[in-house]
């Protein structure tokens, strides 16, 4: 990786959309599972057994990963959105950066035939994979809409539960999807993700570096940057809790280079007021 000092080489928010787009469809294509920061993957990281040993790691129960099609995890998660978004049978869920449709089939399991899982990915090569993965399996209440995260293909006030797995620090503007979540969530309606925070300010060899920024480490924001944007939106009753036991998961993203003092996965919650 070429290391940038120029505070002028910063991505601009196309070329970091482009670089994410080009490097998510390829892993769509190619099945691999892992982002590819390091050999052999990064993110949750390749699937040692059938069972997807990472994936246990960062949360998932050996039931949720036989739950699901084969092909749906391909490793790219750095937490368990399902364990705190508390889904009911019968609600209306929106996953931001659906990937392969891991954890909507993990959802449609849980709203039930009256419930409805809705994906959107701005990469064609996963949407056309997750829905040959729904298709497969027989999911009939989940859909995939091709779309970017920073403007949503859904109607206002239409979901009631917003989900998203390691997706939202890969968004060049974090304060837009957190106004779009606001604006398609009924009121009541909550978020419930896990994501990648920054602990401490990257070096511009770090910030700078595209391919780190397409690995889920250089676009993490700090906390209270992340609670700022969520209270600027509207959301109230804001949570974001840090996950240290991460950083060992973390540190093969990109070995030697200390990621993991600058990173950590954490969950966060917020909910749009009842009215």
């Amino acid at each position: 990786m070429t290391e940038v000092t120029s505070k002028e080489k910063y991505p601009t928010p196309g070329k970091i959309r482009e670089s994410v787009r080009k490097r998510y469809g390829e892993i769509a294509e190619s099945g691999q599972p892992g982002c590819g920061c390091a050999s052999p993957g990064c993110c949750s990281g390749p699937a040692a057994t059938s069972l997807g040993v990472s994936s246990l790691q960062i949360g998932y129960s050996p039931e949720e990963l036989q739950a699901v099609p084969a092909g749906a995890d391909l490793g790219l998660g750095c937490g368990n959105p399902q364990a705190i978004a508390a889904l009911q049978p019968g609600e209306r869920v929106l996953d931001l950066g659906s990937g392969a449709g891991f954890d909507c089939f993990l959802a449609a399991r849980q709203v039930g035939p009256s419930g409805q899982v809705i994906g959107v990915d701005m990469t064609a090569e996963m949407v056309a994979k997750a829905r040959e993965n729904a298709a497969t399996a027989g999911y009939a209440n989940v859909e995939f809409r091709l779309g970017e995260i920073e403007h949503l293909p859904a109607a206002d006030a239409s979901v009631d539960v917003i989900i998203s797995n390691c997706v939202i620090n890969l968004s060049p503007d974090k304060g837009q999807v957190f106004r779009e979540a606001f604006r398609v969530l009924r009121p009541g309606g909550r978020l419930a993700i896990s994501d990648i925070v920054a602990t401490a300010p990257m070096p511009p060899e770090v910030r700078n570096d595209l391919a780190l920024y397409t690995c889920c480490i250089a676009g993490a924001a700090f906390i209270d940057e992340l609670e700022d944007m969520l209270t600027e939106s509207g959301f109230q009753q804001i949570r974001i809790q840090p996950k240290d036991e991460s950083r060992q998961v973390i540190r093969e993203w990109a070995p030697g280079r200390k990621i993991e003092d600058l990173i950590v996965s954490a969950s966060i919650e917020a909910v749009k007021p009842a009215s």
